[in-house]
């Protein structure tokens, strides 16, 4: 029974057989008869011998083919790559060029700052200097002279030119801070720009490391990846033009800098040799009032011990004066006695003889001359010892006088001027 058959007999619902196989009897089909003819098969072999020549036809020209695209990509790609390889070449050189130009505006705002480092320097020891020593030597010299004594103790020339000193050292540092701090000001813009350049150059040094290391790489490396991901392999987005020109601009900023450094260090030269010749002629002209202040004190010294020495001789001369006139006072107290006691003895004559003589007359007008000398000398001792007192009292205060210059010669000529050697002004 056929599939067909059977496929039939269960679709009308005829019970199928479920016997075996071994047990049913074995239906022979005959062999299928001849289909096609000798022409057909002539027909269909030349067929297939056309098909198999225009295959490998195809399949030679498929080779050629082949072999010559293997050759162009191959030429392709090395040309590709060699043409890269110089570009990147190229773009080192250019980047090498750029990185000697940065090297070349850094060195010098290195030499610049050091340059300005050395000026800070000088600023600040000249600041110190002037505060350490001129300025305290100054403030110094006026508290010394606060010991001069009585009259010497006066506002004079002297105080007036340490004051105008004074002035002078605190001007010029103000002048001095203040270029100080368009030094430091200066200092901080140059370091700003280094420290572009130096990452600019450490950029640039990247990037050529990063190229350099590309060029030793080959095809047949085996640290190469295919990248597979969805971004842009290529990230760059800033153009050649806006790369030379951020280069340009430090370069360009690092010039400008260096530029504006130099003028400042001619200023400060200027300014400290100003500064230090205005102290310089404060300086002089101070010394200048201290000498003829010491000069005239001096003079007044001298001339006070010259009266001095006069005034002790006049002293001398009046208590010899003094005891003179004491020993006439007792020499004409013997003759005023001797005067008296005559005129006593005459008073008692008796009788006639009381008369008014020569003698008498001569007694009498001795008596009233010797008193009157005896007024004079007690006179001439009551000026005496008076004029005694009064030298006496300018011998004192003369001597106070000379101690007065001998404190202020110490004062202004030992103690001042010995401070005032040891000011140093030079030009740092």
């Amino acid at each position: 029974m056929t599939d067909t058959q059977f496929g039939v007999h269960h679709a009308i619902g005829v019970p199928v057989a479920t016997t075996r196989l071994a047990e049913q009897a074995t239906v022979c089909v005959p062999p299928r008869s001849a289909n096609f003819t000798l022409a057909e098969w002539k027909l269909n072999n030349n067929a297939k011998h056309r098909n198999a020549a225009d295959q490998a036809q195809l399949a030679d020209r498929v080779l050629k083919e082949c072999e010559r695209v293997r050759d162009q990509t191959k030429e392709t790609a090395q040309l590709l790559k060699e043409t890269t390889d110089r570009r990147i070449d190229e773009r080192i050189g250019d980047v090498e060029f750029n990185k000697g130009e940065l090297k070349v505006q850094r060195k010098e705002i290195c030499s610049e700052l050091e340059a300005l480092s050395m000026y800070k320097t000088r600023l600040q020891d000249c600041l110190a200097s002037l505060e350490r020593n001129a300025l305290t030597i100054c403030r110094k010299c006026l508290m010394l002279r606060e010991g001069r004594l009585g009259i010497d103790l006066a506002i004079d020339n002297v105080e007036d030119a340490l004051q105008n000193e004074i002035t002078t050292v605190l001007g010029g540092q103000t002048l001095l801070k203040r270029a100080l701090e368009q030094l430091n000001e200066q200092m901080r813009r140059l370091r700003a720009v280094r420290y572009l350049l130096d990452r600019d150059l450490q950029y640039k040094q990247a990037a050529i490391d990063s190229d350099k290391g590309s060029l030793t790489l080959k095809p047949t490396n085996t640290c190469l990846s295919i990248y597979e991901g969805y971004a842009n392999l290529d990230p760059a987005d800033i153009s050649a033009e806006e790369y030379n020109a951020y280069s340009a601009k430090n370069i360009q900023q690092a010039a400008r800098e260096v530029s504006s450094a130099r003028p400042i260090r001619v200023f400060i030269d200027t300014l400290l040799k100003q500064v230090i010749d205005d102290l310089w002629t404060a300086y002089k002209r101070c010394n200048h009032e201290f000498n003829e202040r010491i000069r005239e004190t001096h003079i007044t010294k001298d001339r006070l011990e010259e009266m001095h020495h006069e005034t002790a001789k006049k002293i001398s001369d009046m208590q010899n004066n003094i005891v003179e006139l004491q020993k006439a006072l007792a020499e004409k107290e013997g003759y005023i006695g001797l005067a008296h006691e005559r005129l006593g003895r005459r008073s008692q004559r008796v009788g006639a003889e009381l008369v008014k003589d020569s003698p008498g007359q001569s007694l009498f007008y001795e008596c009233e001359s010797l008193r009157h000398s005896v007024d004079q000398l007690q006179q001439m001792l009551q000026e005496a010892t008076a004029s005694l007192r009064y030298l006496l009292q300018t011998q004192i205060q003369l001597e106070e006088d000379i101690n007065v210059t001998i404190n202020t010669l110490k004062i202004d000529e030992v103690d001042c001027m010995t401070l005032r050697a040891t000011m140093d002004f030079h030009y740092y």
